[in-house]
């Protein structure tokens, strides 16, 4: 006697698994269509669709540590950290205060 339950036969027991199914997700950064600056910018958040004051990281960048290196190159040691402490130096990155979402960046 076989193992089989009754009213199915053995073809009809085995399910083969469902299909990979591929769930594609993208994050699109909406730094192209939201105008942002180099200060805080009104918007509507991509994230949490809130209307809010974005919130301004200023970071170096490589241009920043290039301006220091000219400076100490010529010299002008003392000069060193202007750039670091210049904004127009640093690239202005834009978050959502309510929920951290990065919004853009503004590269001078």
């Amino acid at each position: 006697m076989s193992n089989s339950q009754p009213g199915f036969t053995p073809a009809q027991t085995y399910q083969p698994p469902p299909p990979h199914s591929q769930t594609v997700i993208i994050q699109a950064t909406s730094s192209a269509g939201v105008p942002v600056s180099n200060e805080p910018t009104r918007i509507v958040c991509p994230s949490c669709h809130a209307q809010v004051l974005t919130t301004v990281k200023h970071q170096a960048t490589t241009r920043t540590h290039c301006w220091a290196l000219v400076l100490c190159i010529l010299f002008c040691w003392p000069c060193v950290c202007v750039p670091y402490c210049m904004k127009s130096c640093q690239n202005a990155n834009h978050y959502c205060p309510n929920c951290n979402a990065f919004i853009g960046t503004y590269s001078n």
